[in-house]
């Protein structure tokens, strides 16, 4: 067992919200200097950088996870994450047909470009891939796990799309292992408040959208990892979140 330390949310150029500085080299590079072990890229709605980033990643002697943040039905956000590449990018095509598609509004909302690992554009999505999804929030942990997937609620201490915000509680029936905050300190008070929280496991990422948000180590898990490879930790990390 060795210690790993994570962010299991950040976003890259493909969000319309983040900076176009967040390539997937410079994720990966500034997770180098955080002293982060194991990274997961979670764009809005979409995959589609996390091929790069698999890359990029392995160059820096990061461990990748591919994922995405879902905007639910009820403009909630949950992070969806995948063992394995490919069945992200299978969510990813399925989630196309659960969309609203808006034309993105690059002077108002801004770019969303997709990358290859050499940071250099090949393409950009055209449609706006904040707005909210037709999955209910309800929904979303069963679908992601159709993928192999695991799926969880995002910064539940935010007022913005958090699920306690929108809702008002935590709800009881929602079939999630994990619950994310941003802020650790707020925790206390979220497991004194919604006692439905100590039963899950609590994940602390910083959904990061600009290179500066990303922070130093500090979230970590004790990871078995013998023999050792990237894909026996990030099995582990899955074994972890699926409680």
């Amino acid at each position: 067992m060795n210690r790993y330390y994570y962010d299991l949310h950040i976003h890259s150029c493909l969000s319309p919200c983040a900076d176009n500085d967040n390539t997937p080299n410079n994720i990966a590079g500034m997770a180098v200097l955080a002293g982060l072990n194991i990274v997961a890229l979670t764009d809005h709605n979409t995959a589609k950088n996390c091929p790069a980033f698999f890359k990029a990643a392995k160059q820096q002697g990061i461990i990748p996870v591919a994922g995405m943040e879902l905007t639910t039905a009820e403009d909630i956000h949950a992070v969806c994450l995948f063992e394995e590449l490919e069945d992200a990018l299978a969510f990813d095509d399925f989630l196309q047909s659960q969309r609203t598609l808006i034309p993105n509004r690059t002077d108002i909302f801004g770019d969303q470009l997709i990358m290859n690992e050499k940071d250099e554009v090949t393409g950009t999505e055209p449609h706006f891939l904040s707005n909210a999804t037709s999955i209910s929030i309800e929904e979303a942990p069963a679908l992601v796990r159709q993928y192999r997937g695991v799926c969880y609620p995002a910064h539940i201490d935010r007022e913005a799309n958090g699920i306690i915000a929108a809702l008002g509680v935590f709800p009881e029936t929602l079939d999630c292992s994990c619950a994310e905050v941003r802020d650790v300190e707020k925790l206390p008070q979220l497991l004194e408040e919604f006692p439905v929280l100590k039963e899950k496991q609590i994940v602390v990422s910083s959904d990061a959208h600009y290179l500066w948000d990303i922070r130093d180590k500090a979230a970590y898990f004790e990871l078995d990892d013998e023999p050792y490879s990237g894909a026996k930790i990030r099995h582990e990390l899955f074994k972890r979140l699926r409680g």
